[in-house]
């Protein structure tokens, strides 16, 4: 397996390349499983988060007000005590199901999808007249899980427990990387964060240091947002979840 790169406040040489070096520009806290799949495919996975996390202290409903949660990242589990634990989760895909899991969460289905597919999820499998559903999520959504199921009859409390920003700058080591034209492949999971590369990329770096690396997008909408930086090529997942981004690499 190849070392796994995470930026430091001291970064001082680049990772063994293996297959190649694989930037991951997840946030932190959701960059760790899809760096330890890159590596286990043979690539040095480089963690370079362009967008931070930080959490709201919001103020939420008691458990025996709610029949289930909606989860469309795994940023929003921290925000979730472990009075909620026995309820069940809808998650949007496999990963945000994997992190709920291990935050002690044993009722957890993943749409394996998009927020399209888990709204579908929870129409299917839950009851308007059962209680309300908790969607604890982000500030500003790429997509509004709530309107769909609202108009389905669920009462949906939407709890804004988390915002992410851009950071102020990209990693040193992924800068030094891209300049040394030292990356293979670049891996974006939303359009928030494929704008935030190029404009960081642009304050440091000529955007012609990504004509050699591969950009593989997780949906058609995040392609949108990388079309104006000049890639080798922008790749589509073939579904919106991490197997299919990781499936891009084989």
């Amino acid at each position: 397996m190849a070392p796994v790169c995470v930026p430091t406040a001291r970064e001082t040489c680049l990772p063994d390349p293996g297959k190649g070096v694989v930037l991951i520009t997840r946030p932190l806290q959701t960059a760790a499983e899809t760096a330890r799949r890159v590596a286990a495919l043979g690539f040095s996975p480089l963690v370079a988060p362009v967008l931070e996390t930080t959490l709201y202290q919001a103020r939420l409903p008691e458990p025996d007000r709610v029949q289930a949660l909606l989860l469309t990242s795994a940023n929003a589990i921290a925000a979730l005590s472990a009075k909620f634990h026995h309820l069940p989760v809808f998650a949007v895909g496999n990963a945000t199901a994997a992190a709920a899991k291990a935050a002690g969460f044993p009722l957890v289905t993943s749409a394996a999808g998009n927020a399209t597919d888990l709204a579908g999820l929870v129409r299917r499998l839950c009851d308007p007249d059962r209680g309300s559903l908790l969607f604890p999520g982000a500030a500003r959504l790429a997509v509004d899980i709530a309107k769909p199921l609202r108009e389905a009859g669920f009462r949906v409390m939407r709890r804004v427990v988390y915002r992410t920003d851009p950071v102020a700058a990209l990693p040193a080591l992924a800068q030094a990387a891209l300049a040394a034209g030292g990356v293979t492949a670049a891996l974006f999971f939303s359009p928030a964060s494929a704008r935030a590369f190029g404009t960081l990329l642009r304050a440091t770096l000529p955007p012609t240091c990504v004509a050699s690396v591969e950009a593989m997008a997780i949906s058609a909408a995040v392609a949108a947002a990388l079309a104006p930086l000049p890639w080798q090529r922008i790749r589509v997942a073939s579904l919106p979840n991490q197997d299919a981004m990781m499936a891009l690499l084989t």
